[in-house]
């Protein structure tokens, strides 16, 4: 086993898509394969793999510089960019969507892509599941992690491991104060899901062992609406969860995925649909542009070198998992605009239907519904004789 710290570093991003937000053009998915390849050969980087689900290219990279860094941000962001000019080049859907910025100021983050990293040292078999999302926010991993790490009906390690029987703390991050608090499971399991069963504020950032400290899962909790203001796409989140070995074990980290749960994202980032487990062949978003989906990829990983990936989520065994995904989805799409399929108002504020209220405001005028209700709430309550 080394003792030398190694980082496992996912950066994605929406540069540009082919058919809309179907996937990326495979000279996109070369382009930035090439400017990895290159930075392994000058050693800034140990072990690279480029995929991608839906329209995000993902990056997972191997590297002994730290979570952070500005040579590995700075190579995935020349990464992003390679990608984005054939995708300008082929006038392909939406370049450069998610690269907010012209330049790169040292970190990636605020600038787009999203990130998870966990800085590292290899145990005797350091494996690892990396999860790659489409048309879906952060909080969608909220349910999974929690179930991963606090759901003894889920993981049956947290009752019978002695070295899990002590729980996991949970750093749960406000994305709209940025700001995040750290809360002990299972002492303090009912004020984690106070918070987190508000997935489109509170996110599971970070996951460590109680017992020793040891990080065991990170979150990329970027949220592009509020870093551009506007509706400019959804954030596709991704996650890195270390497996076995005093943690959860593979079953058990993908047993959490087995329920399609619902999500927001969707068509526009307007809706909610169920998180549908696919292989890479599937990784491919179609019917309302979605549903949303996941992959996950697993690992070993060896004095930095990336062995796999296997394609976890290629099994019959979740055959019926996709199945009711697509009846919930058949189920939620009769709703058609009307909620709950469509998210609630709190949400859309950061979609285009603003633009849409916005040309209506001066439309809107009090009906003497009004003053008949507002007459008998002040009768009610005595604030009028």
């Amino acid at each position: 086993m080394s003792e030398e710290k190694i980082t496992l570093s996912i950066i994605k991003a929406d540069v540009g898509s082919l058919a809309g937000h179907h996937m990326p053009h495979p000279d996109q998915l070369a382009a930035a394969t090439k400017v990895l390849a290159e930075a392994k050969q000058k050693g800034t980087i140990i072990d690279f793999y480029v995929t991608h689900v839906g329209d995000d290219i993902q990056l997972i990279m191997t590297h002994r510089k730290g979570v952070d860094h500005p040579d590995i941000h700075g190579l995935a962001w020349e990464a992003f960019q390679a990608a984005a000019k054939v995708a300008r080049e082929l006038k392909l859907y939406a370049a450069g969507q998610d690269l907010l910025s012209e330049a790169f100021s040292g970190n990636v983050r605020g600038l787009g892509p999203g990130v998870a990293e966990i800085e590292m040292i290899e145990r005797k078999s350091e494996t690892v599941i990396t999860f790659h999302a489409d048309k879906t926010e952060p909080g969608a991993f909220n349910l999974p992690i929690f179930r991963i790490f606090a759901d003894p009906f889920n993981t049956a390690g947290l009752v019978i491991d002695p070295r899990m029987h002590e729980g996991f703390i949970f750093e749960v991050y406000d994305v709209f104060e940025g700001k995040s608090v750290k809360l002990n499971s299972p002492e303090e399991m009912y004020d984690i899901l106070a918070l987190i069963g508000t997935p489109g504020r509170y996110v599971i950032r970070r996951v460590y062992r109680k017992s020793d400290g040891l990080q065991a899962a990170a979150v990329s909790v970027e949220r592009l609406n509020l870093i551009a203001g506007k509706y400019v796409g959804k954030d596709d989140p991704v996650a890195i969860v270390r497996a076995q070995h005093g943690l959860p074990a593979v079953g058990e980290i993908l047993e959490a995925f087995a329920f399609p749960h619902m999500v927001a994202g969707w068509m526009r980032g307007s809706h909610f649909g169920p998180l549908m487990p696919v292989p890479q062949k599937y990784a491919r978003v179609t019917r309302f542009d979605g549903p949303p989906r996941i992959i996950a990829l697993g690992w070993n990983i060896n004095k930095g070198k990336l062995i796999g990936p296997a394609d976890l989520f290629d099994d019959v065994a979740f055959d019926e998992t996709r199945r009711l995904a697509q009846q919930i989805a058949e189920y939620i799409r009769r709703h058609g605009p009307f909620m709950p399929h469509r998210l609630g108002p709190e949400e859309m504020e950061y979609t285009t239907l603003p633009q849409v209220l916005e040309k209506l405001k001066d439309r809107f005028v009090k009906t003497e519904e009004v003053h008949v209700i507002k007459r008998h709430s002040e009768m009610l309550s005595g604030t009028k004789e």
